[in-house]
């Protein structure tokens, strides 16, 4: 349909908009109507800017939308005369310039919205049916009006689906687009905290939107989340370290402080206090300083991350994560289910996936952080994590015919620093699958490593990403990707991509999972298919100059992923039965894919993911293999700045 029949239908009748709803509007069985009024800017033509007023009537909607500044809402007469007056108290991302002064981030201020900030949307965004559910490419779907006369849309495109859908999952606060829920399937009663906004979920959906050149949502999310940072939450009567971001959040409208009469929207977040397993997580600080490098390379607007209270967010995040503990290692070591492998599945330790995000944030605080002197010790301690952390994955992670050829002679009780089997590796460690599965060309970096223990299992997101930010050598960069096209069949088969490779199955998976229903063999995180993984995949093709990889992946996705309605991921070896549990229309599987489309249509905008390997650390790197491995113990004050 072109942009002036869709325009012409707009105007000849309402349009639907999703709204906030809450609890106190699940529990009312009155219609509820809303009206707002939207600029529409037209996408061709001189920019004329054109007035649409439309409303929209819903029962029960279970979806999670903030109604901008409530002072403009207009209430039906059937609601509760306690909702007439609704007002909006909330801090505005743009006026902070720090948050209490008690939080260890300086000073702040509050900001109060007078009037509705509409947000502005374009008219084929307006276009939302979820109602009847989304139909696939080629399928027309009828949108309601005030007069009941049906409208029929039409999508040109997968991508064209794509897009609406990731603009219907945008959630509003104060009338800011603020992030987008994880899942917003219309039929689906068991919603759980998928209404949520989540970190890691938002990172490809804040992609694609700065790709597009929609920055302000991503500019929102990153100053809002950061107040977030400082919020004391407790399990247990036990708060975790300062600095520590949320998992995710969600927009409430609680009643005012002393009158009932008025309402209040308020962020509501989520350390893991509330969540399956009650881990706080790890991977959504290193994901927000990631999103945040992006956002400055692709809009231009470095004066975010200049800002006193970003600065200071950047170096709270980092001091909780280079803080002294009694591991030994380089290596973050963190529980099971503090990634996005967010259950039991034996990952606890040194998980790579960690790993590679970690080194990947190290590196893009270092690019952000200002020079100043109260940095120095901080940045100094952040150069001798990279170079440590650099070289005990490159050479302890790495497994390939040769490693493995050299494990299976391994000599074990060594003791003393020029011991070859640092980690006392037994042999019979080796799995029979490795050996029959590992081609001849190409490698992969290990699921993690302990004392006597090795995780061989294959993890996807853990792999491309150290092939994103350098953490794997070039050579062995490549050699991922040899293997994922040398494991076409069992990676990528008819959804790409596997989380993880093999799964856990009987006594094992009984054991490691804890007899995980949802983590059976093959499904979710034992062995599922994720679409979401394919703009990491992506990116790493398109560091190595193999774009056609991604490619290949990209239109085995599009074989089913519309048909399918989007969903979460897929059960089965090879990715043909649409997850047992998995909720349709999930936001990252649809950001996923438009990233992985913006980015091969533009190869060159995948620079604002890609760190660069630092030639400081190539020579440490270098040093410390030359090195003689009978090294003695640093004194304090020595030269040598790094300990493997």
């Amino acid at each position: 349909m072109g942009t002036s029949e869709t325009i012409l239908q707009v105007l000849s009748g309402a349009v639907l908009l999703p709204y906030h709803s809450d609890s106190f509007f699940e529990k009312s069985n009155s219609l509820l109507s809303f009206k707002y009024h939207v600029n529409s800017r037209r996408k061709k033509g001189s920019g004329l800017m054109q007035r649409v007023n439309y409303s929209r009537s819903s029962r029960n909607c279970m979806r999670i939308y903030a109604l901008g500044c409530p002072h403009s809402v207009s209430h039906g007469k059937t609601l509760n005369d306690r909702f007439e007056s609704v007002s909006c108290k909330c801090q505005q991302a743009d006026s902070v310039d720090a948050v209490t002064a008690e939080n260890g981030l300086g000073t702040g201020t509050n900001g109060t919205f007078n009037s509705l900030i509409s947000p502005q949307v374009d008219v084929a965004q307006q276009l939302n049916h979820h109602n009847e559910g989304l139909a696939s490419i080629g399928k027309s779907v009828t949108v309601g009006t005030i007069n009941d006369t049906p409208s029929i849309v039409t999508f040109d495109s997968i991508e064209d689906e794509a897009w609406n859908l990731l603009r219907e999952s945008v959630v509003y606060y104060c009338g800011n687009p603020i992030g987008t829920i994880a899942a917003n399937d219309p039929t689906d009663s068991g919603i759980l905290n998928y209404d949520q906004v989540f970190i890691r979920d938002f990172i490809p959906s804040g992609i694609a939107f700065l790709l597009k050149g929609e920055y302000d949502i991503v500019r929102n999310f990153i100053l809002y989340t950061l107040q977030l940072q400082s919020w004391e939450k407790t399990m247990d009567c036990y708060s975790p370290g300062q600095g520590l971001m949320p998992a995710s959040f969600k927009v409430r409208t609680v009643p005012l402080d002393g009158d009932d009469s008025a309402m209040e929207e308020v962020l509501d977040p989520d350390f893991g206090e509330a969540a399956i397993g009650r881990v706080a997580p790890v991977d959504s600080g290193l994901w927000w300083i990631i999103l945040l490098r992006a956002y400055g390379k692709c809009s231009g607007d470095l004066s975010v991350q200049e800002r006193v209270d970003v600065q200071t967010g950047i170096k709270m995040i980092l001091k909780l994560c280079l803080a002294d503990g009694f591991d030994m290692f380089p290596t973050l070591l963190v529980t099971d289910g503090s990634c996005m492998i967010d259950r039991r599945m034996g990952i606890h330790g040194h998980p790579l996936e960690i790993q590679a995000l970690f080194y990947s944030a190290l590196l893009s605080a270092r690019e952000m952080l200002a020079p100043e002197d109260a940095s120095a010790d901080l940045l100094r301690a952040l150069n001798n994590r990279l170079v440590a952390l650099s070289f005990h994955i490159r050479e302890y992670y790495w497994v390939d015919m040769k490693k493995i050829n050299e494990i299976y002679r391994y000599k074990t009780e060594e003791y003393s620093y020029d011991a070859v089997n640092k980690f006392n590796i037994y042999p019979d460690q080796i799995p029979p699958w490795l050996v029959e599965w590992m081609p001849n060309k190409g490698g992969y970096l290990i699921g993690n490593l302990q004392p006597a223990h090795m995780d061989f299992r294959f993890f996807s997101l853990g792999n491309m990403w150290s092939i994103v930010s350098s953490l794997a050598t070039m050579e062995q960069s490549h050699a991922i990707l040899d293997l994922i096209e040398a494991k076409w069949a069992e990676l990528v088969a008819e959804m790409p991509f596997k989380i993880c490779y093999p799964t856990l199955e009987g006594e094992e998976w009984r054991i490691i999972t804890g007899s995980d229903p949802k983590n059976t063999p093959w499904s979710y995180h034992n062995g599922g298919s994720w679409p979401t993984l394919l703009w990491q995949l992506t990116v790493a093709c398109i560091k190595m100059n193999r774009p056609w990889i991604a490619e290949n992946a990209v239109k085995i996705a599009e074989r089913r992923i519309s048909r399918d309605k989007w969903p979460e991921y897929y059960d089965s070896k090879r990715a043909r039965f649409i997850g047992k549990q998995a909720h349709l229309f999930q936001t990252w599987s649809i950001s996923g894919y438009l990233v992985s489309k913006l980015l091969l249509a533009n190869p060159e905008a995948a620079k604002i993911l890609i760190n660069v390997e630092d030639t400081e650390l190539v020579n440490a790197f270098s040093c410390m293999l030359s090195a003689n491995p009978r090294r003695k113990r640093v004194r304090k004050g020595s030269t040598q700045s790094f300990i493997v």
